[in-house]
């Protein structure tokens, strides 16, 4: 089992695919089975370089809020995953690796080989950290409830889409594709039902 004896499953998909709502419904409706999940929240919330670029307009997507907010990904789930049956992600290390290549400025001299260093990170520890990938591909309305924190990313979402599932794939984790066009309770039941075919949790 990966991180000790939690089973980790990830909540991918661009912007705006309806990920967040999934993870809390999904570890809500586990928890009412009398199975021991818990969630993470999506790193960028809470990163001080994210709230400054996104929120405040100060500054760029720069190599050092990519990093801290691709350090979080690994840090927050290995952390969350103590004394859990099940732990579900908000996106993976992979997700910010994509939009990474996507916004940084690639003539930086850095920029190249960390991506590449990182890139080589997720495929030697995502098949090991995660069981399965759950990839949505719903487009809500990005600005919906006044969402400010997706205003710098709003003309990518195609292109991020992409570039994200791609990453995902490259790590080997298996992929479990969800149908568009489904309600919340929809989506639970589904990836619930994926869930148990594949062993991974017995609701």
């Amino acid at each position: 089992m990966p991180i000790r004896e939690c089973r980790v499953i990830a909540v991918e998909g661009t912007q705006a695919a309806g990920k967040t709502t999934l993870v809390h419904a999904l570890t809500s409706y586990l928890r009412e089975q009398s199975i021991g999940a818990t969630c993470t929240g999506e790193p960028a919330r809470t990163s001080p370089f994210m709230e400054d670029i996104v929120l405040h307009g100060v500054g760029n997507f720069d190599l050092v809020a990519e990093l801290d907010l691709f350090a979080q990904h690994f840090t927050v789930p290995l952390r969350a995953a103590r004394h859990h049956q099940v732990l579900i992600t908000d996106k993976t290390p992979a997700n910010v690796l994509a939009l990474a290549s996507l916004v940084l400025d690639r003539t930086e001299p850095s920029t190249g080989p960390v991506l590449a260093a990182a890139k080589a990170l997720c495929r030697a520890w995502m098949p090991t950290a995660y069981d399965a990938i759950v990839y949505c591909r719903d487009r809500y309305d990005q600005k919906a409830g006044g969402d400010r924190m997706r205003e710098k990313v709003l003309s990518i979402q195609d292109e991020s889409d992409s570039a994200i599932y791609d990453a995902c794939r490259a790590t080997g984790v298996p992929i479990l594709e969800m149908p568009t066009g489904l309600t919340a309770s929809e989506r639970v039941e589904w990836t619930v039902g994926r869930l148990e075919i594949m062993g991974l949790i017995a609701t």
